[in-house]
């Protein structure tokens, strides 16, 4: 028993030499120890977007919507719910057209508080957009940065009311620019973002890590396709917004201008068919019969070049040129038809309605 002993006693003490040897601060009776950890990192900050919510987040609203019952013309039933951004001061709050379409009665929810029914003042189903009224005092304005450019990698904030639950907040990256293709809208291009947009909140803001609008929520890829997918979602840019909703409140609906022409990009094949030098522009593939490019002079197989002065690239940006005309307006067309350089005055038409 006493050699038992001995050998212990003897183990203890060859371990602790071997602990001092090898650890130092135990032989000044320091620990290691967070505040000692921290001292290499005196700079160390905690990452927060709190700043950003808080400058933002006061401007989002909750959007509620009943509907008459076709049994009681009198009852008005729970409808829907969705989120909006306050635009003015004035009360111009932006939402989607799809979370108030179909509404005979809209009502916003503050974030103080205050609750008030609102006015339809417009929507526009193509860029799913709308925009309605309240008329209330000191309201909160979602901050703008018109300089702001979105870009791939972007950290942006979805903030809106999904199912329901009350304001949230959720965190992403922009994932791309651009994107077309939504099933309720092939012409329009979107901001893709893996930041969660579930039901309630589209029409909420997207912001940056300044709380400056970048876009508004529409839709997650799985609502809009019933795919069983996560992290694709995606947001009407601000620029945009604000071109839409300054046609609405000014028009109640977005008038745009229409020639009736499908096209098709050139390509440097296509010219040297066609003997242009250009290796841009947009190829007439047909005219609308007696529509407005037919009646003004546009054949198929014109390739256009320049719309209103502003070189054409794409039949996206001719479209884009050409709906932000007035119906009615004369717009110069400069094209290359048989490889001869032709100008015409085209009368601008009006888009017909969806």
């Amino acid at each position: 028993m006493l050699a038992f002993w001995a050998r212990s006693v003897v183990y203890g003490i060859v371990v602790a030499a071997v602990l001092l040897l090898t650890l130092p601060s135990l032989r000044t009776g320091q620990l290691v120890t967070d505040a000692t950890l921290a001292q290499f990192e005196p700079e160390a900050s905690l990452l927060s977007y709190n700043y950003a919510v808080r400058r933002a987040s006061p401007a989002v609203v909750n959007i509620y919507t009943r509907r008459y019952s076709s049994e009681n013309r009198l009852q008005l039933n729970a409808e829907g719910l969705g989120s909006g951004v306050i635009m003015s001061d004035k009360g111009y709050i932006v939402t989607n057209y799809h979370v108030v379409a179909r509404a005979d009665q809209i009502i916003v929810a503050l974030q103080d508080g205050r609750i008030s029914t609102a006015q339809l003042v417009g929507k526009d189903q193509r860029t799913d957009l709308a925009v309605v009224k309240i008329d209330l005092d000191s309201l909160p304005v979602i901050p703008f940065n018109e300089s702001y450019d979105p870009a791939v990698g972007d950290v942006v904030l979805a903030i809106g009311n999904p199912y329901n639950l009350g304001q949230t907040t959720t965190f992403g990256i922009i994932s791309a620019t651009g994107r077309p293709g939504m099933s309720f809208n092939r012409q329009q291009d979107f901001l893709q973002t893996d930041a969660a947009i579930n039901k309630g909140n589209s029409g909420g803001a997207l912001v940056n890590s300044r709380g400056e609008l970048v876009g508004i929520n529409t839709a997650s890829f799985q609502q809009a396709t019933d795919t069983d997918t996560y992290g694709i979602s995606f947001a009407i840019p601000y620029s945009l917004t604000v071109k839409i909703m300054q046609k609405l409140i000014a028009d109640g609906r977005v008038i745009r201008g229409y020639i009736g022409v499908e096209g098709r990009e050139v390509n440097p094949v296509m010219a040297r068919l066609l003997d242009a030098e250009q290796l841009r522009g947009v190829l007439v593939a047909s005219t609308e019969p007696n529509g407005p490019a037919d009646r003004s002079g546009l054949k198929v197989n014109d390739l256009i070049i320049e719309i209103d002065n502003q070189p054409i690239g794409s039949f996206r940006s001719a479209l884009d040129v050409v709906a932000d005309n007035r119906p009615g307006s004369k717009v110069p067309f400069k094209v290359i038809r048989e490889g001869q350089p032709l100008e015409l005055l085209v009368t601008i038409g009006e888009e017909p309605t969806l």
